[in-house]
């Protein structure tokens, strides 16, 4: 049996749309619910909060950059033996690049392509009716979706629900709950968004804590009952996301190396790979049965010195390069490269397997989606292959090298395409992050 599913939207960021999805999904979980969640858009924090809310993974819906197939194969996937989806929206809710109808990147697309209900996270701080008209905006501007109802956040007082919940009332929509602004109930941040789920101190007690204050403050029965039935638009199995770059991968994996898309990772299990994790800070070296390493990206820059100093990896590291592919993602090509600068201005020494040096004291925020065609043949695919993915890093390339570029990259807003990368020998590393082949111009 399929999910029913719903997905939590706001009409902007910061709203509390990710504090009010754990809740739901931790309170419908602690009712005895088989709850999935998922992620729209590109991110690679958040759905690891909901595999610890749910105790079930969570996986990413990009409309953008994957395919209706791809769509439904992963929605299909987190669908079966569930018994209700909680999907997380992306920044506002129509918020979108210039792209194919359906395929803008906007959370309003996953809505409208999988028949899930909408649940609008409002925050009223600083008004009161006036958010029904906010609300109402919303309910109007896209005829494919369709609000079910409102949780109005960041309440002052009693007085203040009553006023902003007047103000819904009078646009026809159902209010499910309202919370009050609440620090406490408010998730540790850092540069790239939250603290990562398996850094988060007291990450259970913290999501019991949410579950409880959602539970006391928003109908559960309404919100589950709003839910609707999940629509796979394709039928039949998707082509995995990217093609594994071996048989036995050797990934990196710790607090440093943790940005890995699960639709990847269950792609590469799909063809038959097998993934090896190692854990460049516990100073281990990639496993030598594998045939191909995958640095990810994550948070090389608050541990430069610590992988400076972790010989067996590096050491290990460059021999395995001698022989097998390597290839880096944004922390993961700087690590390759042959420096990194870290936020005090200190320079540490890296694989030096690219020549290309990098700084996080030149800070400066790159974030958006990409297109990729490769240059040469690489971890990624083989040349002339087209790849849809992001960037969203603070690091800085202070000396790109004389290696030649991996890729030539452009934006969906008519950019003119540009190198991007590193390769050398068999070694790989780019900023950008790959999320699926690229089926379209």
């Amino acid at each position: 049996m399929t999910a029913r599913g719903l997905l939590v939207a706001a009409p902007r960021s910061g709203s509390g749309k990710t504090t009010i999805t754990l809740g739901l999904q931790r309170a419908l979980t602690r009712r005895g619910l088989a709850v999935r969640g998922l992620k729209c858009g590109p991110d690679y924090i958040d759905p690891a909060f909901h595999a610890a809310a749910t105790g079930a993974a969570s996986a990413n819906l990009d409309s953008y950059a994957m395919s209706d197939a791809l769509l439904a194969g992963i929605a299909g996937t987190a669908a079966q033996d569930a018994d209700v989806i909680v999907a997380e929206g992306s920044m506002g809710l129509f918020d979108a690049v210039p792209g194919p109808e359906g395929h803008t990147g906007a959370s309003a697309d996953i809505a409208a392509l999988l028949g899930w209900p909408v649940v609008l996270v409002v925050d009223v701080s600083g008004q009161a009716q006036s958010a029904g008209a906010v609300a109402l905006g919303c309910k109007l501007y896209d005829p494919r979706i369709r609000i079910a109802g409102v949780i109005l956040n960041k309440v002052a007082s009693e007085r203040h629900r009553r006023l902003a919940a007047a103000g819904m009332e009078r646009i026809g929509l159902p209010v499910f709950g309202a919370l009050p602004r609440e620090a406490s109930l408010i998730l540790p941040e850092r540069h790239l968004g939250l603290v990562q789920a398996g850094e988060t101190d007291d990450l259970h007690a913290r999501l019991d804590a949410l579950a409880e204050a959602v539970a006391s403050a928003v109908d559960l029965d309404a919100v589950v009952a709003a839910a609707g039935a999940t629509m796979l638009p394709v039928s039949g199995e998707a082509a995995p996301a990217l093609p594994a770059p071996g048989k036995r991968i050797a990934i990196a994996r710790d607090s440093a190396f943790s940005f890995v898309y699960p639709h990847v990772e269950a792609g590469w299990r799909a063809q038959g790979a097998e993934l090896r994790p190692f854990s460049p800070l516990a100073d281990e070296a990639p496993p030598e049965e594998c045939d191909a390493c995958w640095l990810p990206g994550g948070y090389p820059e608050l541990h430069a010195g610590r992988i400076a100093s972790a010989s067996r990896f590096l050491d290990g590291l460059r021999a395995f390069a001698r022989t097998r592919p390597v290839h880096g993602e944004c922390g993961g090509y700087m690590v390759l490269g042959r420096s990194l600068t870290d936020a005090d201005g200190v320079s540490h020494a890296m694989a030096g397997l690219l020549s290309v040096e990098t700084s996080f004291a030149k800070r400066k925020m790159n974030l958006g989606y990409r297109n990729a065609v490769l240059e040469a043949d690489c971890p990624l695919g083989a040349a002339g292959a087209r790849l849809s993915g992001h960037e969203f890093h603070y690091a800085s390339i202070v000396s790109q090298g004389d290696d030649p570029p991996l890729a030539v990259v452009s934006d969906p807003h008519g950019s003119a395409p540009v190198p991007a990368g590193s390769r050398r020998g068999l070694v790989t590393g780019s900023f950008f992050h790959a999320v699926a082949a690229r089926t379209k111009p």
